[in-house]
């Protein structure tokens, strides 16, 4: 049984970075890991997306664009508020301004930087440079 399928998404991407693939397979989806994979994707860490149907929860063809040095979930999932994000940055990401971390908030999943811009908090979900 499949505790945390973001999670599973996520390293085999990475995995498939290690091995400098082009593209990788990845299942099951859900609409958290398609949230996820559009805002990897529009940030410039993988390629374009498409979605197989199936009779097993589906599958997601990914390009990889060899560009993720370390992706993955964050857990437990930390309320973040406006004046904690750098402390979650120092915590997750390498470097000022280098990478992103996906939050969950009430308008939606976003990176961390449009969430400050918007001035509003949420959960944390994972991270990636």
């Amino acid at each position: 049984m499949m505790n945390d399928p973001l999670a599973n998404v996520l390293s085999h991407i990475l995995n498939c970075e290690k091995q400098a693939k082009n593209e990788c397979i990845v299942k099951p989806v859900s609409k958290l890991v398609v949230k996820v994979l559009t805002i990897m994707k529009d940030e410039g860490y993988i390629g374009d997306f498409e979605q197989i149907a199936d009779a097993r929860g589906g599958m997601i063809r990914v390009n990889l664009l060899g560009r993720i040095n370390k992706c993955g979930v964050i857990k437990p999932r930390f309320a973040v508020t406006l004046d904690t994000y750098e402390k979650f940055e120092k915590r997750y990401l390498i470097a000022k301004d280098f990478g992103i971390i996906i939050v969950s908030t009430s308008q939606g999943v976003m990176t961390h930087i449009q969430a400050k811009e918007k001035s509003i908090g949420g959960k944390l979900i994972a991270y990636c440079y």
